[in-house]
């Protein structure tokens, strides 16, 4: 019989408008089955979806097509976090309003979503950007300002002179503003803060219980958090070299131990002594502004050269008042870290040693090193920071790291100067407050007013939201909304003078830091959240997205949590329970003769003798084929995901996606790979459409061995998506699939076995290629739709191995492994075991003394 081939471009929008009208993923919440809420992070709403997209929502989908089919009410929910600075970008470029460039933008990849056939709950879609999205944010702004939680100070800032804004670390190259290309400079601002620093120890000591994390990403958190166990150092300094009499310098330190390698003190360039110093000296106070051009970047101040400026302050070492160190002004010292003050021991740290070199202070080891000898051991320019024993360091000599550390501390802290010890032990944090002020247009706003009479007062609840006006122009730099008079100028809530409103706009990483609770009852007007809703649905069972997001979305979002708790707005501290994130989608990169990257689908590969050559489609010119890489539109490696589903449809997408490599590595995107997903959609069919055929007749049972085969593969299958190993699961189908074409080669298509196993197949596949899946549960006649059907039953019988394998020992010595029938006895077992070549070998003809058989585990012949 021929078979129609499957034709996806009709197939697919037409099961999409089913399970549309049937409102089939749509999620109630009063339903009484078990609850799972599984959430890609929601994208940026920047034109078009990408490949990474389509992987990356394949996934979940999966998982939540299966869940539903388990029995459970499945929370899929979908949105986009639409505010920030490319729409700002766009207003500029293209002279549209970044509103009407936003929701154009959302209009054109909700489309594309749909065109996946992801099982999606659309009427619970939010964009950040919408008022009653954020008139939500900024009430919770206010709770969190009444709990404490918000604070208002200065703070130095990346400040780009020429855009007049302020620029966020990734967003500084060189030293430049991204966009400008201006030198960045660095300001003090007054700025708004979330004071993440209130859950540090919390926040810290909670990712040992996110076991369902991936490690790497709670030690990218436990690192950026930075617990750390160190000693607050007071030193004394010279008052007569000091400013202003100044007689203290707190240093907080990690390696107390390494005290007696010091050989200077630093602040940094924005520390009080600094500028008390700079205040009195001109050379300094240039040196500090120089600072200033460094930007805030740990890393571009780790990889800038290290530079001092010695203040001729002096400061005496804390076991020793003959002993006095000079204090520098240095460039690599941040003050938003312990305490903006270090003391240098450059034989074990690095940059004190690239800074001691630069300025000849030398340095003298403190840490052996084991099998060095301590008398000859030195550092040149390479610093020693592993493991040792104690040298050139008095009392501490001979003594371990952490045996001089402990000495260190309780020698310093039975010290006192004045009516402080000399010393304490401290906990100390490398996280810093959330600061979320942003000189822009495009993002939420900050719902406070300034008067002149009554300082900052919160915008009443009741006048929520604050609105961006729309009357903006985007012809000059800066922000727009500080040229906006009309929409400035505010009366007072509290005296009703002229007052003004505030004109920064919140981080947009704010925006996504609370979304998930919202989806728990996005149409709720009247306040963030129901606790009661939220509690139900959250934590997120199984939250997915790229490692990019493992530090601040993550760690953002579980401040937000607990300071949502604070507001009673909901009941937990942690908002994902598990977390996947998947490999990036990775292409061959392509150039021409004169350089220029060439677009895949503008590239032809042949393929000879096993040596691939490309040309390019229209001139036939050669193509040199590159790398493989993250696609990227500047490297012109991206495959138009609307173009494979037109080509292909969406499934053979899903399953490309699903079946190339494991999900938490790369994929490679290749035509050839595609066309191999799309011929087994095709397999799949004529399988299907054959068995069906087939199938009209009585048919009889059918043999065990296919039965077997079908329970395996659904017990497997069902294991590998609980434990997101989707390429295994595709394994498995196509094990299956081969089952169930071997029976069809055979004749026996028409046999209940083998209805009952494409049936099974049918099902597995459709959490994965769910159109397809519905094309094939209507040909082989059964009832209703597959995306609402059960989960089949695993008959767990039928996954016992009926053959067992048995080692043999004769006298005492493994000769051979026998295969027999689990349920053989021991007369069965024992013949055959004394018909093995191998045994027989062994026994050199003589007769069998003693057969003993230990049941399932082991047989033993004696000689």
């Amino acid at each position: 019989m021929a078979v129609e081939r499957y034709n996806a471009k009709e197939t697919e929008p037409r099961w999409q408008e089913v399970w549309s009208e049937r409102e089939l993923f749509r999620t109630h919440n009063d339903d009484p089955r078990p609850k799972y809420y599984v959430l890609e992070m929601f994208p940026y709403p920047s034109g078009r979806i990408h490949m990474g997209h389509v992987r990356n929502y394949t996934m979940g989908d999966v998982v939540a097509r299966y869940k539903r089919a388990r029995g459970f009410n499945v929370l899929h929910p979908m949105g986009w976090d639409a505010f920030g600075m490319p729409a700002e970008n766009a207003a500029m470029q293209n002279k549209v309003h970044p509103k009407e460039w936003t929701y154009a933008n959302i209009a054109t990849m909700r489309k594309q979503l749909k065109s996946m056939g992801l099982s999606l709950d659309w009427s619970r879609e939010i964009a950040t950007c919408d008022p009653s999205y954020y008139k939500h944010q900024q009430r919770m702004f206010l709770d969190f300002l009444e709990a404490g939680l918000v604070a208002r100070k200065t703070a130095k800032v990346n400040w780009d002179p020429v855009d007049q804004t302020v620029l966020a670390n990734e967003q500084v190259i060189d030293g430049r503003g991204w966009r400008s290309g201006a030198l960045v400079e660095q300001r003090e601002l007054t700025q708004w803060f979330f004071k993440i620093t209130d859950f540090a120890a919390d926040l810290d000591a909670r990712l040992d219980t996110l076991d369902r994390w991936p490690e790497k990403v709670r030690l990218m958190q436990r690192n950026w958090i930075g617990r750390s166990e160190g000693l607050l150092v007071r030193f004394a300094l010279d008052p007569a070299t000091t400013p202003a009499g100044e007689d203290t310098l707190e240093i907080y330190t990690t390696r107390p131990d390494t005290l007696f390698g010091a050989k200077f003190l630093a602040v940094a360039p924005d520390h009080p002594l600094a500028k008390a110093a700079a205040a009195k000296a001109p050379e300094l106070a240039a040196f500090i502004e120089e600072c200033r051009r460094m930007g805030t970047a740990q890393e571009a101040i780790d990889k800038a050269e290290k530079l001092g400026f010695d203040t001729g302050i002096r400061a005496t070492h804390p076991f020793d008042p003959d002993w006095q160190l000079p204090v520098y002004v240095a460039n690599f010292i941040l003050m938003e870290y312990g305490t903006g003050a270090i003391f240098g021991c450059p034989a074990h740290d690095q940059r004190d040693l690239d800074f001691v070199n630069r300025y000849g202070l030398g340095n003298t080891p403190v840490v052996c090193p084991p099998g060095q000898d301590p008398a000859t051991f030195a550092i040149t320019d390479e610093a020693y920071d592993g493991e040792g024993t104690l040298i050139n360091s008095r009392f501490l000599d001979g003594m371990t790291i952490a045996a001089a550390k402990e000495e260190v501390a309780r020698r310093l802290e039975a010290e006192t100067r004045g009516n402080r010890p000399v010393a304490e032990r401290k906990v100390n944090y490398r996280l810093r407050d959330w600061g979320i002020s942003r000189q822009r247009y495009w993002g939420c706003p900050i719902p406070v007013i300034h008067c002149a009479n009554c300082g900052v007062v919160p915008v009443p609840r009741e006048d929520l939201p604050v609105t961006l006006p729309e009357d903006v122009s985007f012809d000059q730099p800066g922000n727009p909304l500080d040229r906006h008079a009309e929409w400035l100028k505010v009366p007072c809530p509290t005296c009703r003078a002229e007052a003004r409103r505030e004109t920064d706009t919140m981080d947009t990483f704010v925006d996504s830091s609370w979304y998930f609770a919202r989806f728990t009852d996005p149409k709720l007007d009247d306040a963030p959240t129901d606790p009661e809703v939220a509690d139900s649905w959250l934590p997120v069972d199984q939250y997915i997205g790229g490692i990019e997001h493992a530090i601040l979305h993550l760690l953002y979002s579980r401040f937000f949590t607990r300071a949502m708790r604070r507001a009673d707005l909901v009941g937990l501290d942690e908002p994902f329970d598990g977390l996947f994130t998947q490999g990036m989608v990775v292409h061959e990169t392509y150039r021409d003769r004169a350089g220029n990257w060439v677009q895949p689908n503008e590239v032809r590969i042949e393929t000879e003798a096993g040596s691939r050559r490309a040309f390019h489609v229209k001139t036939s010119e050669p193509v040199e084929i590159g790398s493989i890489e993250k696609m990227s539109k500047s490297k012109k490696n991206t495959v138009d995901p609307d173009d494979i589903i037109a080509s292909y449809g969406a499934d053979t997408a899903r399953w490309f996606m699903l079946s190339d490599s494991p999900p938490e590595r790369d994929v490679i995107w290749t035509e050839e790979g595609v066309q191999g997903a799309w011929r087994f959609v095709q397999r799949v069919w004529r399988l299907v459409s054959e068995v069906a055929e087939a199938g009209k007749g009585s048919g009889d049972v059918g043999p065990l061995p296919l039965r077997r085969a079908a329970h395996r593969a659904l017990a497997a299958v069902q294991d590998d998506i609980e434990d997101l190993r989707f390429n295994r699961a595709v394994a498995r189908i196509y094990e299956l699939a081969n089952a169930i074409g071997a029976e069809l080669q055979a004749g026996k298509g028409a046999s209940a076995t083998a209805r009952e196993a494409t049936r099974i197949l049918v099902q597995l596949i459709a959490p994965m290629m769910p159109h397809l899946a519905e094309e094939c549960w209507r040909a082989l006649g059964q009832k209703g739709l597959v995306a609402e059907a059960a989960w089949p039953e695993v008959e767990r019988d039928l996954l016992v191995e009926d053959m067992i394998t048995l080692p043999v020992q004769v006298n005492g010595k493994k000769r051979a492994d026998v295969t027999v029938a689990r349920d053989a006895d021991n007369e069965a077992i024992e013949a055959a075991v004394l018909s093995h070549e191998a045994v027989k070998r062994a026994m050199e003809g003589r007769p069998a003394r003693k057969v003993i058989v230990v049941p399932q585990r082991i047989v033993n012949v004696v000689a």
